[in-house]
């Protein structure tokens, strides 16, 4: 096992700078996700530390070592990739041997370890097919059985399961992090998706134009978003936004409504009268019915999903999603009330998008 430390690393193709100064810090056994929306860096940084892109400035160590010119395969890590790349003319076991049969590991110890891989990931009854003759899932353990066996410092996973249905990747992503935790391997994980980062990750990485937007837990990351981007972009569905301009003590977002500034909670500061600013609430913290600070919307579309019932509703000027576990009887162009938790609620700096938290 060991860290992984990215200091101010910078990534150039041509005149168009893509990564834009990163530093990151991985911790020793640390399950760490790189999120992000397509195009923002993520698999570009993963490639990186791989050794399979140049760095173009900074340094990227792999626990006491700086390896920028240090060749992939002798980083001392295994790469999971999105498409499997397993070899279609070999068995699963020879796919899952075949690096350690390059670096001329004793038949007997190579044996071993594609047998313990192979139990740890219930491949054991697939051992003489083929890739051709697996499932998608199957042939992503085969993937990972090919990385575990080679006992690396540092597992690199880019996107793995995007390939997956919807089912299938709830299933693999619990058992890439049981894995984990049996492993105690350091691991650097690439996705999309939000909810795998959430589920899976010890810590997140929120990427966006080559840059870190934040750095957190799970759970620190959705209660205490540094801007607009990162609160948009972790939790499912997304934070409402509004947009509004503070008066007297409220926020003005149109159409008569007005949201009083929970100031007793410390949670907000700088709100001068005419500051343009957007509020931010999360679907699960409005509240269904009348009370302190609660506004009237009107219904748009009603989805309910079995365990909860989300309303998309129309106030001021904003749409606005309401996640409830109750099972709420309205229709399409039915008024209703609803009443933020404001212990719950965000402000942003219109212009910046920087969180108004204390």
């Amino acid at each position: 096992m060991a860290t992984v430390t990215i200091s101010q690393v910078k990534k150039v193709y041509g005149t168009t700078e893509v990564i834009h100064g990163v530093d990151v810090d991985i911790n020793d056994g640390e399950f760490c996700v790189l999120v992000g929306p397509s195009g923002c860096g993520k698999s570009t940084l993963l490639r990186m530390i791989a050794g399979l892109e140049e760095i173009t400035a900074g340094t990227i160590s792999i626990g006491s070592r700086v390896v920028n010119e240090v060749p992939p395969k002798e980083r001392d890590i295994a790469m999971v990739f999105q498409n499997y790349a397993l070899y279609p003319h070999m068995k699963v076991r020879d796919n899952m041997a075949f690096a350690l049969a390059l670096a001329k590991t004793p038949r007997q110890e190579i044996d071993r370890r594609v047998g313990d891989a192979a139990q740890i990931l219930g491949l054991e009854p697939y051992l003489d097919r083929y890739p051709r003759q697996l499932s998608g899932g199957q042939r992503q353990r085969v993937a990972m059985g090919r990385a575990i066996v080679r006992k690396p410092q540092v597992f690199l996973f880019d996107e793995p399961l995007s390939n997956l249905d919807a089912k299938l990747r709830v299933a693999m992503r619990t058992e890439i992090k049981a894995l984990h935790q049996r492993l105690k391997t350091t691991a650097v994980y690439v996705t999309h998706d939000q909810i795998e980062a959430m589920t899976m990750a010890d810590r997140i990485v929120v990427m966006k134009d080559g840059k870190v937007e934040q750095i957190g837990e799970p759970l620190e990351l959705y209660d205490r978003p540094n801007n607009i981007f990162v609160a948009g972009f972790i939790g499912s569905p997304g934070m409402n936004m509004m947009k509004g301009v503070v008066r007297n003590g409220t926020i003005d977002v149109g159409d008569g409504v007005s949201i009083p500034v929970d100031r007793s909670a410390g949670a907000t500061r700088g709100l001068e009268d005419g500051r343009p600013v957007v509020f931010g609430i999360r679907p699960e913290h409005l509240n269904v019915g009348d009370g302190v600070g609660s506004m009237k919307g009107r219904v748009v579309v009603m989805e309910p999903t079995g365990a909860d019932t989300q309303v998309l509703c129309r106030i001021g000027h904003s749409d606005i999603i309401v996640m409830s576990h109750d099972r709420i009887d309205v229709h399409a162009g039915d008024e209703i009330s609803l009443r933020p938790d404001l212990d719950c609620a965000h402000v942003f700096d219109e212009q910046t998008g920087q969180s108004l938290r204390h």
